[in-house]
Formats: C-alpha cells, structure tokens, sequence
C-alpha cells in the first residue's frame, strides 16, 4: 500500500515538494453526469431555459474552476494550465447529460483535481441554471477516465 504523500512522519499535513521532479506534458481527462427529467432535458438541449445557454454557461464555469482548482483544494498546486475542453455529450434514452473535461499542463504535477473539479463545477451549473425546473437532478459518476505524463505514467478506467 502506498504512503500518504500529504502527511509527513509526525502525520501531519503538508503540501507535497515537486520542486525536484522534472516538467513533463500532463494531462487527465474526467466525467461526470448529471440526470433530469424529460422536460428539463428538452430545455436544454433546445436552448429554452429562461437564464440562457446552459451548457455553454457551464463550459466557462468549468474552464474557471480548473483555472481555480489550488484555491478550492487545500493540497493542490497552482498551476499554469495550458488547455482546458469541457464537451457535452447528450443521451436522450438516459434524459442525462455527460460532461467530459480535458486538462492539459507542462509542469511537475498532474491535473487529475482540475479535471474532477471542471467537471463537478460544470454539472453544478446547469443544476444551479435549471433548479426551478427541477429539483430532483442527480449528479453522478464523477471520475477520472484517463491520465497521462510524469513519474506514475498513463492510467486508463477500463
């Protein structure tokens, strides 16, 4: 079992040094899904909601949340993020939609946290856009699909 690498001999906590490790391209790519009902999918996808474009409100909150991953998470890094993507993928058998976010950074950590961070951040907009049209939308399968670069390598969900 691996240590804690955020705890230190006396257990506690501490941010992890990278300062030795070199700058590789890194990048993580997550999902999560939010569900709703019929209606509320319609609204959406045929950009009817009365606040605006849902999802391309919830693509700039996304790309700002993983711009502000460090402030949100006690342990993380700064970084200098050098891509981020959130797409959209409807399923109208499911009336769900999935969020897939794409990462990218040159530096000494991953991004797996803003990854999980765009994707959590874009579901709660649309949550917060749609509530009064639905309040018993689920969050859901928030994780991490892939992530590639540094010292651990590539991990692939299968």
């Amino acid at each position: 079992m691996p240590t804690f690498t955020h705890l230190d001999e006396e257990g506690r906590v501490r941010m992890v040094d990278v300062s030795e490790k070199a700058a590789t391209v890194r990048e993580a790519v997550a999902q999560g899904i939010i569900t709703m009902q019929p209606e509320t999918f319609d609204l959406i996808t045929e950009q009817k909601v009365r606040k605006g474009n849902v999802l391309e409100t919830a693509r700039i909150a996304g790309i700002m949340a993983a711009k502000r991953t460090a402030e949100l998470i006690p342990m993380c890094h700064p970084l200098s993020i050098t891509h981020v993507q959130i797409d959209f993928f409807p399923h109208p058998d499911t009336n769900s939609m999935r969020i897939e976010a794409v990462v990218r950074v040159v530096g000494q950590t991953g991004v797996e946290m803003e990854a999980l961070t765009a994707v959590s951040i874009a579901a709660l907009t649309i949550y917060d856009m749609c509530k009064s049209y639905d309040r018993a939308m689920t969050i859901s399968d928030v994780y991490l699909l892939k992530k590639s670069g540094g010292k651990s390598g590539t991990f692939v969900r299968e």
